[in-house]
């Protein structure tokens, strides 16, 4: 449940069941990162929708014990274990999706890694940076380039699930992942005329903190203000009939604001936020 300060900063989304029924009813859509967080809600979500939802991640066991919860409801669903971070386990996934009969209509791009580490404990950790980008950056963009023809064809959707952070100031600590979330945020946007000249709509969604998985290994975010992911999965649901552009929360336009006035202020107060912990870190 949400406490106070929580619902004055994610107040509750307007969301229309039976408009997103009748815009998604026989539709096929792709969720990636489907078997935790975000990605379960949304499936969940769907479930009384007659639609094929087509669930991709890793953990074959959880998206086998998803499938069985949803399709007692009226969805369909097809699952496909994949690590997107492996060249022959993607492109398994893309013969399957162009082998798919009624084609293909929106994908929900939400597979994601967040990492936190300091540049100085980084320096022969390359992988952190390579695995990183590679699934938040190289891996939708290959998904994307080859299921373009697919969308097209549908006048179909992609939903980008990203961060707050590619809108604001940069964060110490965080180079690994802002860097790719922020790539493949930039590699949308340069595409959606494109896109949208096609029929493809494209969306963004901007997300703060979330509680799911992906957070749990960064302590200091375990009393932060946190969106529920059942919370986005309404969202990014009520972004299926819409097709709008973008979501952002309300509250951003001020980060994007202060990030540019007080840009140097930022900078120096991060300076002495490190100079503090690494004189901390030096006294134990």
């Amino acid at each position: 449940m949400y406490r106070f300060l929580e619902y004055v900063i994610f107040p509750p989304s307007l969301f229309n069941e039976r408009k997103l029924e009748r815009k998604l009813e026989g539709k096929t859509v792709l969720i990636t990162g489907a078997s935790s967080g975000i990605g379960e809600q949304l499936a969940y979500l769907l479930a009384d929708i007659k639609v094929h939802i087509i669930l991709v991640a890793r953990r074959e066991e959880k998206l086998a014990a998803m499938k069985e919860v949803i399709e007692m409801k009226a969805a369909r669903v097809s699952m496909f274990a994949a690590d997107l971070r492996r060249e022959e386990e993607i492109e398994g996934l893309l013969h399957f999706l162009h082998e798919l009969p009624e084609g293909l209509d929106i994908v929900v791009n939400n597979a994601g890694h967040s990492i936190k580490r300091s540049i100085h404990q980084s320096l022969d950790r390359y992988h952190d940076f390579s695995r990183t980008m590679a699934i938040n950056y190289s891996a939708p963009v290959q998904l994307m380039l080859s299921v373009i023809p697919l969308l097209k064809q549908k006048q179909g959707h992609i939903v980008n699930v990203s961060t707050v952070n590619v809108l604001l100031h940069p964060f110490p600590e965080w180079a690994a992942y802002q860097a790719s979330k922020a790539a493949f945020d930039t590699w949308l946007l340069s595409a959606a005329p494109e896109l949208n000249m096609m029929g493809i709509a494209t969306t963004s969604i901007y997300l703060p903190l979330v509680r799911t998985p992906m957070i749990l290994p960064t302590a200091s975010y375990e009393k932060l203000p946190a969106m529920s992911p059942q919370h986005v999965a309404r969202i990014i649901g009520k972004s299926l009939y819409t097709k709008k552009t973008m979501y952002k929360p309300w509250w951003l336009i001020f980060g994007q604001l202060a990030s540019v006035l007080f840009r140097r202020y930022i900078e120096l107060s991060m300076q002495r936020m490190l100079r503090k912990g690494r004189d901390r870190n030096e006294n134990l």
